[in-house]
């Protein structure tokens, strides 16, 4: 997310842009973007309001979180073009400016985020109404329960009701993907209105899986509610998600349209720092080796999963620039021996310590390379699990990251 986001901001302000990584991880997000609403984590106060959250944490001197480092105008900047883009190229985001909103999962249990796609908005304003719904389970689609939501919800939401409707098609099992391409097709749907409208009786509004297509989504979720005559939302589901994948492939299209080179399927494998300042950067092996010369380079490589981090016997490692990481002291203290303790685990608010500019700092705390900055969940005292910020801090340190970036380079001229 912060190397997409990063890709976009420098290429809507006219540097010549370069994207190397894989995006598969992409597919992990739920659609829904935090900002933030957990704070403090050792007592877990939920916030209404994020930008009260973000205030709270700021002004906290001792806490370097990385959005202490970022005027919270700023963050409002990054977070607008965010998603005026996402709007733009056909993905439209529902959001109160000043207001966290609750939103349902696939486990019945409430999530608090700042914007949600368009498709899963109805189901917000329907669980405040309290009005009549109907929640929907495919069989074939699995990790998926209507009953499991209505059960937990059932003292919140009386007029919740669940039902189980067979995917048109013989199919015995689905995956979300093949499921979501299949309702784009207006037959398919057609069968699935006809299904459901027998079982609606008195409901105001529907809740499915998200599963309402892929590059039509918008199409298929209005057509479903024009067929239905009720408002319909998507509820959030298990990996793979269908929004994450809408969300890359919208991406994948027009970050091309804005001139940004990318290598989807590359990863860079060596870096040697210039004379000059810059970096040349190399992805791939023998005859398919690509040589990049770049005057800039943003690390956005996450953590763990995504292998920005290795963690090791002798400790944790950054693994493209072999920066030094914030961490504990040895492998001991990784982890609380409480597996649910509130505090959360020493290990995730490992990594990279920036400055003010969002440089990855060398052992003696000075910038370690003068043209490389890094954003995302690869930065240092933040758990963003845990504090509901996760898309929040990877497109705020994006933005901010590039606006360090282009401020050296303006002021060097470059």
């Amino acid at each position: 997310m912060a190397g997409l986001a990063a890709a976009l901001f420098a290429a809507g302000r006219g540097i010549s842009t370069m994207v190397i990584g894989h995006t598969g991880r992409v597919r992990f997000f739920s659609g829904l973007i935090d900002l933030m609403s957990v704070y403090p984590i050792s007592t877990g106060k939920t916030w209404e309001d994020p930008w009260a959250a973000i205030h709270a944490l700021s002004a906290e001197k001792e806490h370097p979180h990385p959005y202490s480092r970022i005027h919270p105008a700023g963050i409002k900047k990054a977070m607008d073009e965010f998603l005026a883009f996402l709007s733009k190229s056909g993905l439209p985001y529902h959001l109160d400016s000043n207001q966290n909103q609750s939103v349902i999962t696939s486990q019945g249990t409430l999530k608090q985020t700042f914007a949600l796609p368009h498709t899963m908005a109805a189901g917000v304003e329907a669980f405040q109404k309290k009005a009549p719904c109907l929640i929907i389970r495919f069989p074939e689609v699995k990790g998926f329960s209507s009953r499991q939501i209505q059960e937990t919800m059932k003292r919140r939401w009386p007029l919740l009701r669940s039902i189980d409707l067979s995917f048109p098609g013989c199919f015995h099992e689905l995956f979300p993907e093949h499921a979501a391409r299949e309702l784009e097709s207006p037959s398919c749907l057609e069968n699935i209105v006809k299904a459901i409208q027998p079982h609606l009786k008195k409901a105001e509004v529907v809740g499915v899986p998200a599963i309402l297509g892929i590059e039509k989504s918008m199409e298929v979720h209005a057509d479903l509610e024009k067929r239905l005559g009720v408002r319909v939302f998507e509820i959030p589901c298990l990996p793979p998600s269908m929004p994450g994948l809408r969300l890359q492939m919208v991406f994948q299209h027009q970050l091309a349209r804005l001139g940004v080179q990318a290598f989807f399927q590359q990863q860079v494998d060596k870096v040697t720092a210039l004379d000059t300042g810059g970096f040349l950067l190399y992805a791939g092996e023998g005859m398919d080796q690509i040589r990049i010369h770049a005057r800039g380079v943003i690390l956005a490589t996450g953590r763990f999963f995504s292998k920005g981090l290795a963690a090791e016997r002798t400790g944790i490692r950054e693994t493209v620039f072999n920066l030094p990481v914030h961490q504990p002291e040895n492998r001991t203290y990784w982890h609380n021996p409480d597996f649910l303790a509130c505090s959360g685990h020493a290990i995730n608010t490992a990594g990279i310590e920036i400055d003010d500019s969002f440089h990855p700092l060398d052992q003696s705390g000075q910038p370690a390379f003068p043209s490389l900055f890094a954003a995302g969940s690869i930065l240092a005292h933040q758990d963003w699990i845990r504090m509901k910020c996760g898309s929040g801090l990877s497109i705020a340190t994006a933005y901010a990251a590039v606006e360090a970036f282009q401020k050296q380079v303006n002021g060097h001229d470059l």
